[in-house]
């Protein structure tokens, strides 16, 4: 698993704090928005050249961790 901490940090003078891959203003939360939108790692790349794999893997390993982490309340089921 790829070692988020030396990739992912946060500051609170870059996107008021929300966690960036280091040395750049890309947000894990753009990161995670895109591939879930169907964006493979290889699109990503071409948009954001001065990002690398390890830097998505990390940005996925360190949403991973957030979310062992947080406690979670069930949400209410959606009917149609």
């Amino acid at each position: 698993m790829t070692d988020w901490q030396e990739r992912i940090v946060c500051d609170p003078d870059i996107l008021l704090g929300k966690p960036v891959i280091k040395g750049t203003r890309i947000s894990v939360e753009l990161i995670l928005g895109w591939l879930a939108n169907g964006w493979t790692y290889d699109q990503l790349l071409e948009a954001y050249p001065h990002i690398t794999r390890e830097d998505i893997q990390a940005a996925l390993a360190y949403a991973a961790a957030r979310l062992r982490e947080d406690e979670y309340l069930p949400l209410p089921k959606i009917t149609a």
